[in-house]
């Protein structure tokens, strides 16, 4: 079976560049998956968890908002951040989650969407320390 090119970026740095016979990310309408031969699109990614197989070993990371593309068996992958389990400090997660969660009860239509990020990233950073 042909193999995926896989490269994620952030701002700072290359965080993946591998081979991956499948791909999963977050995005902005739902998750989507992408396997050798998909068709070619851009689309904007939503804050959740990019999983990606290779020789049947999978690996996750928690990603933010950025975009994708997919074409000629590429996925390139521009997001603000991406964090492997490695680099997640589960704690400060979940404190983050918990602090978002009791922020949400009081927060103001101006203020929801700032909280709502990062509690949707907190999220995703706990699921990838429980997958990972």
């Amino acid at each position: 079976m042909a193999a995926l090119k896989l490269q994620v970026v952030t701002p700072e740095r290359r965080v993946v560049e591998t081979d991956a016979d499948e791909v999963e990310l977050p995005g902005s309408e739902g998750y989507l998956g992408i396997r050798p031969g998909h068709t070619p699109l851009i689309t904007l990614l939503k804050t959740g968890v990019l999983s990606y197989r290779h020789a049947g070993a999978e690996q996750v990371l928690a990603v933010s908002t950025g975009l994708a593309e997919i074409s000629n068996d590429r996925v390139s992958v521009l997001a603000d951040t991406a964090e492997a389990a490695a680099q997640i400090d589960a704690a400060a997660a979940e404190s983050e989650r918990a602090a978002a969660e009791r922020e949400m009860q009081t927060a103001s239509r101006q203020t929801l969407p700032e909280i709502l990020a990062r509690y949707e990233l907190a999220q995703a950073r706990l699921s990838v320390v429980r997958r990972g």
